[in-house]
């Protein structure tokens, strides 16, 4: 289970994150009125999945003995179409190193097996709570 705390003060969109170890500021860039003094809502979202998808193939090439597999780089692209309130996530994953086809094709299905990955393409509740 994860449990973050994010709290804002009186400048405009500076959100402190916290976790049990770990801090992060959140803003909006300087052209949406923030100060662009950290990640913006969005992407936070599309770095959970990036890192994600980064630290489940890189445990399971671990896992296969695969020391051919030398670097993972995950490009994530969010975007919102607000008025047809869709949402859309295009992951491009590149694999460095000498992999064969069969490997390279395997990573790809367990990159869609990723946990965040998993969240995100299944159904989410989100209860709130007025304290």
């Amino acid at each position: 289970m994860a449990k973050v705390q994010a709290s804002i003060g009186s400048v405009l969109y500076k959100t402190e994150i916290k976790s049990a170890a770990n801090s992060i500021i959140s803003d909006e860039p300087v052209s949406a009125g923030g100060m662009g003094l950290g990640f913006s809502p969005e992407e936070l979202l599309a770095s959970a999945l990036a890192a994600c998808t980064c630290g489940t193939l890189r445990m399971y090439a671990n896992r296969k003995g695969w020391t051919e597999l030398t670097e993972v780089n995950v490009t994530v692209d969010f975007s919102r179409d607000v008025q047809l309130n869709v949402s859309k996530m295009q992951r491009s994953i590149k694999l460095v190193g000498e992999l064969t086809e069969e490997q390279k094709t395997r990573l790809l299905a367990i990159a869609n097996k990723c946990p965040i990955h998993n969240t995100l393409t299944h159904t989410i509740t989100i209860d709130t709570l007025l304290l």
